[in-house]
């Protein structure tokens, strides 16, 4: 087997970490950035093949510390936090883990349309508070099924929330950068568009530089003050600030978000509002999923090693 030196880029979950230590004595890149420094000055030329994660990835000045990278093995369907035009132009293999988590995902895209809502997570409060027996009958909230819901970017988890969403009779319409040939779903010419369309607006576009601020205040502001916003995708996709300030003005009737622009820093003005569910980005958070996760991460960087090829590429 072709002897290739890997270097581990943020923690990893145990297994693969365990398995890239054991099978190509994978070394880590230090935490903190004076380490960092000094270890990629004296180390950087060595490692051809890095294995990180989505809230890690390498980033344009640690891909530049590595001039002989030539593949980065990343566990998680995101890869925007890895410098994909650095690496398009130097040649440099980028992988992803896709497929395998569009179930759990979509779940908790559905998972937040139900809460936010039917404000179950509120409603929960509310018992635990011993509300129901001091204030009696918990405030009505919004029907879900049968609603007019927007998905933007109807790639693979786009896909499976929209099968998920038509089990509640709901008219589903979507956004993405081009009209898709193999689906019946009405499309929209834009993400306004679209959100002027809907009573809930689902977002599951890529994150990266070409999405950032997808959603701003225009795109709020035509989901109205009787929308819904939900993200799984990224933080970066949703202009926080205008999301934030429409649901302190009442200019938006509630949100479900999975994902944060500065995790996991989360902006306080949400952290008391009901009309808001918040999850500490658990899309993909279960142990079967981060498991099959876990198998395909290792099968490209195996694949790489011994072919030059990884299964699943994004370059």
């Amino acid at each position: 087997m072709k002897s290739i030196a890997v270097l581990q880029v943020g923690p990893l979950m145990p297994t693969v970490q365990e398995s890239i230590t054991e099978e190509y004595g994978a070394v880590r890149l230090p935490d903190d950035p004076a380490g960092q420094e000094e270890f990629l000055r004296v180390h950087g030329r060595a490692f051809e093949v890095v294995v990180t994660s989505g809230k890690f990835g390498v980033g344009a000045d640690l891909m530049s510390a590595l001039p002989n990278l030539r593949a980065v093995i990343n566990f998680g369907v995101g890869y925007d936090t890895t410098d994909v035009a650095q690496a398009a132009e130097r040649g440099i293999t980028v992988s992803n883990t896709p497929d395998v988590l569009n179930d759990c995902v979509a779940d908790i895209a559905v998972a937040l349309y139900l809460d936010v809502l039917r404000k179950v997570s509120t409603a929960d409060r509310y018992v635990r508070r011993g509300d129901w027996l001091a204030k009696g009958n918990f405030p009505l909230a919004t029907k879900a099924s049968g609603r007019k819901v927007g998905i933007l970017g109807l790639g693979r988890i786009g896909r499976v929330i929209a099968r998920r969403l038509e089990g509640f009779d709901c008219d589903i319409s979507y956004h993405s950068r081009n009209p898709l040939d193999d689906v019946a779903y009405p499309y929209a010419a834009s993400p306004v568009e679209l959100a002027a369309g809907c009573d809930v607006l689902i977002v599951a576009a890529a994150g990266g530089p070409g999405s950032a601020k997808l959603v701003g205040a225009d795109v709020i502001h035509a989901l109205g003050p009787e929308g819904y916003l939900i993200n799984i995708a990224r933080g970066s996709v949703v202009d926080e600030e205008a999301l934030v300030a429409a649901l302190l003005a009442g200019r938006l009737a509630g949100a479900g978000l999975d994902v944060f622009a500065d995790e996991p820093k989360v902006p306080e003005d949400l952290l008391s509002l009901d009309n808001v569910v918040l999850l500490p980005h658990l899309g993909s958070g279960t142990h079967e999923t981060r498991a099959d996760m876990a198998v395909l991460t290792l099968a490209n960087l195996r694949s790489y090693i011994s072919t030059g090829s990884v299964l699943t590429a994004v370059l």
